[in-house]
């Protein structure tokens, strides 16, 4: 059985009415095991949850220290182009948003890696918008070739591919995807994505199973938190973890936190508070010991300096959401609004004042050229 199926056979409304429905007591019994599932996941995302806050923290801090120790993974998005063909309602490269669309070249590419590794990094995410014909698989090709050479470990954070493509680039030196659903809800997904291959719920959804099968290193989730009930959105996708993590137990997973930001075209509306996106963090550390939890600069300084020692074990830092953000060209129209915007030399001390090590380097890459 596929995920496809598994996501058939539940149903939205009742999974949202069963969290909903959780008592103290559940969340109790949640706190006091070694191991959750997913009826514990439900109580520890629930409203009945809240008062308990600070015991999550707690030991969702314990968890990460014993499976990561005081460590803070850091990363740059190098974004590639701002071309796309869907329409997509919460984000400022859609088709429908007037912009001036840029695609960066092979000499810009090198130029723009180069940027992101004086500035120390060895792990880099290439993004780029979801537009086959001009931003397809021979441009991914090419600056996997350009790029790969340059940094330990390479992501990727484009549109949704078929298996052999995702071998082909794992053959140079790719390591990590990241495929958000954006949202587990079909007839809100419908509504966001009106235009273009995305509108496709079911293509992206088996996505995970094609880089499964294509024995990709790393796999990374998450929903984009704004666009349905963030509780049920947030179940959805520790099912789809739990899943892949049985059957295809070789590969690693990432879970991300992505709150809609201002962008152009639209401010969006985003139905959580910090102290609720706390909860999530723990709640899936409790779920999963394993599982690396990652926050990008779309958060503030604030919180992303309180996130440290909760749960999260990867972070971007310096980031530019333009195409040639870095060196090329820096005013260029950004995809999001970032808010946390110092350097990563800044980011790297609060870690280290915090009692932290900033990981520029991914271990995992440089042990296995080892055995």
């Amino acid at each position: 059985m596929n995920f496809r199926q598994i996501f058939d056979n539940k149903d939205w409304d009742l999974e949202k009415a069963s969290i909903y429905a959780k008592t103290h007591k559940e969340v109790e019994t949640a706190l006091e095991k070694p191991y959750r599932n997913l009826e514990d996941f439900k109580a520890l995302i629930s409203p009945a949850a809240v008062p308990y806050l600070e015991e999550m923290a707690r030991q969702s801090q314990a968890s990460t220290l014993k499976r990561f120790g005081k460590t803070i993974q850091l990363f740059a998005p190098l974004y590639l182009s701002n071309e796309c063909q869907n329409i997509c309602t919460y984000c400022g490269f859609s088709l429908d948003n007037k912009i001036r669309r840029r695609t960066l070249l092979g000499t810009e590419m090198v130029q723009e890696a180069e940027a992101i590794k004086a500035l120390g990094f060895d792990h880099v995410l290439l993004v780029t918008g979801e537009a086959n014909k001009t931003v397809g698989m021979s441009y991914f090709e090419k600056a996997m070739k350009l790029i790969a050479p340059h940094f330990a470990q390479v992501s990727l954070e484009v549109q949704p591919l078929e298996q052999a493509d995702y071998e082909k680039l794992i053959a140079l030196g790719l390591n990590t995807v990241l495929v958000y659903q954006e949202t587990y809800h079909k007839a809100a997904y419908k509504t966001h994505h009106p235009k273009g291959k995305k509108s496709n719920f079911y293509y992206r959804l088996d996505t995970p199973d094609r880089l499964g099968r294509a024995g990709v290193h790393k796999i990374g989730l998450g929903a984009l938190i704004g666009l349905e009930d963030w509780r049920t959105d947030s179940l959805f996708t520790a099912m789809h973890l739990k899943y892949l993590e049985k059957r295809y137990w070789k590969t690693k997973y990432t879970l991300s936190f992505p709150r809609l930001r201002p962008h152009a075209g639209g401010i969006p509306v985003v139905d959580m508070s910090d102290r609720e996106l706390v909860q999530l963090i723990c709640a899936y550390r409790l779920l999963n010991e394993e599982v690396e939890l990652s926050i990008s600069t779309r958060e503030s300084e604030i919180f992303r300096n309180n996130i440290i020692k909760l749960g999260i074990t990867s972070m971007s830092a310096g980031s530019k959401t333009n195409p040639g953000g870095y060196s090329v060209e820096p005013s260029s129209l950004e995809q999001f609004e970032i808010s946390d915007e110092r350097s990563p030399k800044q980011i790297a001390q609060m870690i280290t004042e915090q009692g932290y090590e900033p990981v520029w380097k991914n271990w995992d890459a440089v042990l296995s050229t080892l055995v």
